[in-house]
């Protein structure tokens, strides 16, 4: 019996087999098979495009589509995955497969009912919506559509798929979320166990426990970093049974709330960076979270010490504390990570000594990045351990002496950052043969470049600049280092270049950008270079003059190209079409039309600020598609403003020209702009109401001829990002402006005590090259005209001294915290000088000068102990000056020409607040005739008189004689009164 049974079980066996083989070969359906087909049609394959955006997210990447024969077996086709049993397709992978198109949604796509896997990752499906279509793949599990550029409203019917157990739609920016959509698929797709949604936009969703209620035991991956997530994060949302990894990076709006957090927590990787944390601390109950191995909280503004709740994380392999506000010395207790293999704490205001020293058994350590802190001292001479150290990055701190030898010996190194520090002595040789980027920029270095420098072959990212290195300096030195991408030596002053030389500058053939500062080259006509791949080059601050030589014009790959502060005087031809980047401020340039730069179509940024260009501003620069800077302040420039520009506009800069008429009303259009400068021209209009709902920062309509008079900013929606407002010397009447909502906030300390500039469009650092712009601005600062190359974030004005502006200082005004100055000079204001004036911390500059203002100086205006210059002269003040604190500080200027003023610095002393008489002079005495004893005996004997008058009044009621002596007249006066009275 038993045998009879074995047989029949190997007799299906064999069946079986059989079956799924001839399945097997014959699996593809011929309707999937052309679907497939078809939709590859529709799309294209560009690797020259995908390589260009994906080469990093996708190092094997593939066009997988191209291997698709038709005629052949489907589910033999790269990419596709057909069910064993039923031959359908179940499977589609098309991820870095460079394809390039629009999947519409009667594509061919959607015929493949069965899918169960879709990926489309990394991908460029431009302008394509996100089709409805994709609802009626019923039977998904994992939907992947990251990085493909999507755009548009999340269809409801994503929420059909309610078998989902992964969704990625992430980096699609364009992909916005609506609140039903977002609720419908909470209810429907119960099985989510990984939820990736990075950079799409969830604005309108508020996070809430209640709403994960329904993925409380299936969600392991939740991701939703930059989406604009509004709600508070709880200990409910931690202590997920099943969650592994929290991702909330970047959502601003996001409040962390985490008072006690009493569960086993099976959380591994959570990233708060850039999110709200209550009271500005880490709070104490992270240190329950045991389990974490990867903890990221920069930008969280959190403040105070490190150690307090760091100690119970004792498996953290990657810690990242960056760009806070944590305070004291370098936590000594981060040496007993000894898993740690990411630390990070650059961007905070930690000091004393860096004691490296202490982390020696970080054996597993791969980066180090303790930069932009407050760190001094030397380094440790030796330390042992940090073998595993690929990153070591210590640049921005305050660190001195000689650079330690182990620091150029580690054998895995392959980035070293020791720039801006204040490090001296020589460099005897340099043995970590892995390096690629090596910063010893902006230090005292002295002596000679060590030899063994130019034999790290590996380098791509070196600089040298602003170093007192001992010889000069031949480019050709360089030549060995073929794998160079980025090189920067500025500060060489006896930098040679030559004719000479110049078959070794055909060896850079992977350089990609150059800068060299401030190192006293002065003739291009001896240069001859060829950097075949030379996207970025940068000359600055040297004696370069003539024309702008061949060789630049000929470098065909230049996107970056920046000459400014030279004695240029001709720009030649211009062939830069392919240029983003053209800075050639602050040069003797005299071009009559600059219309040469129309056919660059793909400019961002436009600076030719501080020349002497004439003509008109052509339509067609103003009209390029991608402008986001125009910066042409301080020339010559006449004639009216161009119609319109671009509405990608972030800066326009025309300050310092002869431009004359009206404001183009189409300024409007340009959602993007925050920073708007036309002062110092002859532009007559009246104040440009229609721009109040742009994100302006920056307003200056500075010395023009604009008239009229100004609506308050009452609401929040009217200018609400204005921190510097300028409108000074024009017509402006009528009463104060006031809102400003933007200047009632104060920006955080760790803000201020770092350097924050406002700058337009993206500004990204190519090594050690900024490619950012900065946004000038020219200001009365202090009673001096000062041209700012760089606006601090933290200066925040007001002036509009000298126009016609008339009334009372409105008490608001005091509500504008962040004001760093103030000028309300030279107008017709009257009534007092605000009290609430006194709340103002942050004001340094005060000019309230040349109106007519009354009453007496408030003695509030003593809590402003950053006041450094305050000006109340030319008014009608009275009483004493207030004392202490900075107004003991203050001269006479800042009160003159106020007669009704005294006490310090006056000459004038008060009595009672009132200022006291001078006794008469001996010149008195003698015009006439008598001294000060006649006087007071004459005093003496009206009082005693005086008073027996009082008494006889006392006693007799009113005498009759003294009514006639002193009364009779009195009355008459009264009837004459009486009479005006009437006749009024």
């Amino acid at each position: 019996m038993m045998l009879v049974v074995v047989r029949v079980v190997v007799c299906v066996h064999i069946f079986m087999l059989f079956h799924f083989a001839c399945l097997s070969s014959h699996s593809c359906h011929p309707e999937e098979s052309s679907a497939l087909f078809h939709f590859k049609i529709q799309l294209i394959t560009n690797t020259t495009f995908f390589y260009g955006w994906y080469e990093h997210e996708c190092p094997n990447a593939y066009p997988k589509m191209s291997t698709w024969d038709n005629g052949t077996d489907c589910c033999s086709w790269m990419g596709v995955t057909c069910d064993s049993l039923s031959g359908h397709v179940i499977g589609l992978d098309l991820s870095c497969s460079a394809l390039v198109g629009i999947i519409h949604p009667n594509t061919t796509l959607f015929h493949l009912t069965h899918l169960q896997t879709l990926n489309f990752a990394h991908n460029h499906i431009y302008n394509s919506q996100l089709s409805s279509q994709f609802g009626g793949f019923v039977s998904l599990t994992h939907l992947n559509l990251s990085y493909c550029q999507f755009k548009g409203d999340i269809p409801s019917q994503i929420s059909h798929l309610s078998k989902l157990q992964s969704l990625d739609l992430s980096w699609n920016s364009g992909l916005k979320w609506k609140e039903t959509t977002w609720k419908r698929m909470l209810q429907n797709a119960t099985s989510l166990s990984e939820i990736i949604l990075d950079d799409t936009d969830m604005s309108s969703i508020s996070l809430t426990p209640s709403h994960l209620s329904n993925w409380s035991f299936s969600l392991v991956t939740l991701s939703l970093s930059y989406t604009g997530i509004r709600g508070h994060l709880t200990s409910q949302i931690l202590c997920l049974p099943n969650l592994y990894e929290l991702n909330l990076h970047g959502n601003r709006n996001i409040q962390v709330h985490v008072p006690k957090l009493n569960c086993n927590t099976s959380l591994n990787f959570l990233d708060l960076s850039w999110c709200q944390f209550s009271g500005s601390q880490i709070p104490s109950s992270f240190s329950n979270l045991t389990n974490l191995t990867s903890l990221y909280l920069s930008g969280s503004e959190s403040s105070g010490s490190i150690t307090s709740w760091l100690s119970n994380l004792q498996h953290l392999t990657h810690l990242d504390l960056s760009d806070n506000r944590f305070n004291g010395q370098f936590p000594k207790v981060l040496g007993q990570f000894t898993k740690l293999q990411t630390l990070i704490l650059a961007g905070n205001n930690l000091g004393g000594k860096l004691l490296l020293s202490s982390l020696a058994n970080l054996t597993q350590i791969s980066r180090l990045d303790c930069s932009h802190n407050k760190f001094q001292g030397s380094l440790p001479k030796k330390i042992t351990g940090f073998l595993s150290l690929t990153e070591l990055i210590l640049n921005d701190n305050l660190l001195n002496e000689t650079i330690p030898s182990w620091c150029f010996s580690l054998p895995f190194l392959t980035s070293l950052d020791l720039s801006n520090n204040q490090f001296t002595g020589n460099i005897s040789t340099i043995s970590s043969h892995s390096l690629q980027y090596l910063y010893l920029c902006r230090n005292k270095l002295q002596g000679n470049i060590p030899k063994s420098l130019f034999n790290l072959v590996n380098l791509t990212h070196l600089c040298l600049s602003s170093a007192n290195w001992s010889y000069s300096l031949h480019l050709p030195l360089f030549s060995k280092l073929q794998n160079l991408q980025v090189l920067s030596l500025s500060g060489f002053n006896s930098f040679l270049l030559d004719s000479r030389t110049n078959s070794s500058y055909n060896r850079f053939s992977n350089l990609v950008a150059l800068q060299l500062l401030q190192s006293d080259l002065t003739n291009f006509s001896k240069i001859s270079w060829k950097f075949p791949k030379l996207q970025i080059l940068e000359l600055s601050e040297n004696k370069l003059e003539g024309k702008i030589p061949k060789w630049i014009h000929d470098s065909h790959s230049l996107g970056y190209l920046e000459l400014s502060h030279n004695q240029l005087s001709s720009i030649g031809q211009f062939p830069w079409y392919q240029l983003v980047y053209l800075d050639l401020s602050f040069n003797l340039l005299t071009d009559d039309n600059i219309s040469f730069l129309c056919n660059a179509t793909s400019l961002q940024i436009i600076n030719l600020s501080h020349n002497k260009f004439r003509g008109t501003i052509p339509q067609c620069v103003a009209n390029l598609s991608f402008l986001i800077v125009l910066d042409l302040q301080t020339n010559k420039f006449h004639g009216t403003l161009p119609s319109n520009f671009s509405r990608n506009l972030n800066t326009l800069n025309l300050n310092g020209n002869q431009l004359e008429g009206h404001l183009p009303r189409s300024l409007s259009n340009c959602k993007d702009l925050m920073d708007l400068n036309l002062g110092d021209n002859q532009i007559e209009d009246t104040f440009p109401h229609w721009l109040q709902s742009l994100n302006l920062e920056i307003l200056v309509l500075r010395s023009n001829k604009f008239y009229g008079t100004i609506v308050s900013f009452k609401t929040k929606d009217v200018f609400p990002s204005l921190i510097i407002f300028d409108i000074s010397s024009n017509k402006f009447s009528g009463q104060l402006p006031k809102g400003f909502q933007a200047m009632k906030s104060v920006v955080g300390a760790e803000v201020q005590s770092s350097f924050y500039y406002i700058q337009s469009g993206y500004g990204y650092i190519l090594g050690s090259i900024d490619l950012e712009y900065h946004d000038s601005v020219t200001a009365t600062m202090k009673g001096l005209r000062t041209n700012l190359e760089k606006i601090p974030n933290v200066f925040v004005s007001i002036d509009l001294s000298n126009n016609r502006f008339e009334g009372e200082i409105p008490d608001d005004f005091g509500e504008l915290h962040a004001l760093i100055s103030l000028n309300l000079s030279h107008n017709s204001l009257t009534g007092p000088v605000p009290h609430s004036l006194g709340n103002l911390a942050n004001l340094e500059s005060l000019d309230l000068s040349s109106n007519l203002l009354t009453g007496k100086i408030p003695d509030e205006l003593t809590n402003l102990i950053f006041l450094e210059v305050l000006n109340l002269s030319s008014n009608h003040l009275e009483g004493s000056i207030p004392r202490g604190k900075q107004f003991d500080t203050f001269s006479n200027d800042s009160y003159e020409e106020n007669m009704g003023l005294c006490g310090f610095p006056l000459s004038i002393e008060c009595n009672n607040n009132v200022p006291q008489q001078q006794y008469p002079s001996s010149e008195a005495e003698d015009k006439f005739g008598f001294g000060w004893k006649p006087v007071a005996i004459g005093y003496a004997c009206g009082m005693v008189f005086g008073i027996g008058l009082g008494c006889c009044v006392f006693s007799n009621g009113k005498p009759q004689w003294l009514v006639i002596i002193f009364g009779g007249k009195r009355i008459k006066r009264r009837s004459r009164g009486n009479r005006r009275a009437r006749t009024t």
